[in-house]
């Protein structure tokens, strides 16, 4: 349990190093994005003060269909990108080899997002063992419920020809 321990702080330590939470933004904006694999994805939204487009890279905790996904608010209601999707939820993705795609953002219910951290901590037990120590480790306050966002991508309008 010490290597355990270790790593749960090493790991809320990570989640505060600003240039090291950034770090996957750059792969993603060379095209190198896919590496990362589908568990992964990057969030263009736009700052609620400064109109100006933010990056996050955040885990897909759920995928109800092939255009949308479902991410976490890991630093709970005062995350930056949560408190800005709320405010304009158009946003975009990159996931995979997709790039920019325009999708909307819909907050979820407390009841829906206990329900998918639930699936998801039965899904990946270690992985949930592991982050839930390090966000609390990392945000000093008891991961009860998290707050969680589902992305989905905008359909085109078909062109109707008569």
């Amino acid at each position: 349990m010490i290597g355990s321990d270790l790593a749960t702080k090493l790991g809320a330590r990570a989640l505060r190093t600003r240039w090291l939470v950034r770090a996957p933004i750059w792969l993603y904006r060379a095209g190198l994005g896919f590496l990362l694999g589908r568990r992964l994805l990057m969030l263009r939204h736009t700052g609620r003060s400064s109109g100006v487009a933010r990056y996050v890279v955040l885990e897909v905790v759920d995928r109800p269909s092939a255009d949308s996904f479902v991410v976490v608010s890991g630093f709970g209601t005062t995350a930056q990108w949560y408190r800005n999707v709320l405010a304009d939820p158009k946003v975009g993705l990159w996931i995979g080899r997709r790039r920019d795609v325009s999708a909307t953002a819909a907050p979820l219910t407390e009841d829906d997002s206990a329900t998918t951290l639930d699936r998801y901590a039965r899904a990946h037990p270690e992985a949930w063992a592991k982050l839930r120590a390090t966000i609390e480790q990392a945000t000093g306050a008891p991961v009860v419920t998290l707050p969680m966002v589902r992305l989905s991508v905008d359909r085109v309008p078909t062109r109707e020809f008569h």
